[in-house]
């Protein structure tokens, strides 16, 4: 219908999470009417971001060196983990200002109807973590929908048994929501009632 090198932009744009075809066509024809200069500075950002970002060899969230700002802040309590399934979590998590401990990215949650099963997931690398950095507490802060429940009460059984304390994030976050959009007080008031899961120490108390 249009010509091809524009056919192609909204092909690549619609292959973007939450773009449909409308939307696509939208954004491909304000970039086609905008200066070159505004299309040009933004190929550049994309490919510029795509050379530079890699994920921390510790957490696995997104960085431009080895470590992660957070994970190279000697100044975080080592021994507070907090886990989560995407980087844009840890984000969300750190505009609350009420934790001060390191993260874990899974890159995702267990979802057999996608195919995605705990050895698609960063868990090995997660309790690998537990002796190395002496960890004492993990937070499971998986989203609070089918699969981030599933991941988080998978995860219980396997540290529990550690002798690691393992909270999960309270409900102050609505069930079947994300991280992402939950605001700060929210996710702040989520983090302080955290409770305990099955199979760490003091079993069924609730976090003090």
């Amino acid at each position: 219908m249009y010509a091809d090198a524009v056919q192609k932009v909204i092909d690549e744009l619609g292959r973007l999470p939450g773009i449909g075809p409308k939307s696509a066509q939208r954004l491909a024809f304000h970039i086609l009417k905008s200066p070159t200069e505004d299309a040009t500075r933004l190929a550049e950002a994309i490919s510029e971001m795509k050379e530079r970002i890699r994920f921390c060899e510790r957490c696995f969230n997104i960085s431009e060196e080895p470590l992660c700002l957070i994970c190279s802040d000697a100044r975080r309590e080592a021994g507070m983990l907090c886990v989560v399934e995407e980087p844009r979590d840890i984000v969300a998590l750190e505009r609350t200002g009420g934790f001060r401990g390191r993260y874990h990215v899974l890159g995702g949650a267990i979802s057999p109807i996608d195919g995605i099963g705990p050895d698609q997931l960063r868990v090995a690398e997660l309790l690998g973590r537990m002796d190395e950095e002496s960890v004492t507490e993990v937070i499971l802060a998986t989203n609070p929908n089918i699969e981030g429940e599933a991941t988080a009460m998978y995860l219980a059984r396997l540290i529990g048994p550690l002798g690691v304390e393992v909270t999960r994030i309270a409900s102050g976050l609505p069930v079947g929501g994300d991280l992402e959009y939950a605001d700060e007080l929210t996710l702040g008031r989520a983090l302080e009632g955290r409770r305990h899961l099955a199979g760490g120490p003091d079993e069924g108390n609730g976090h003090r």
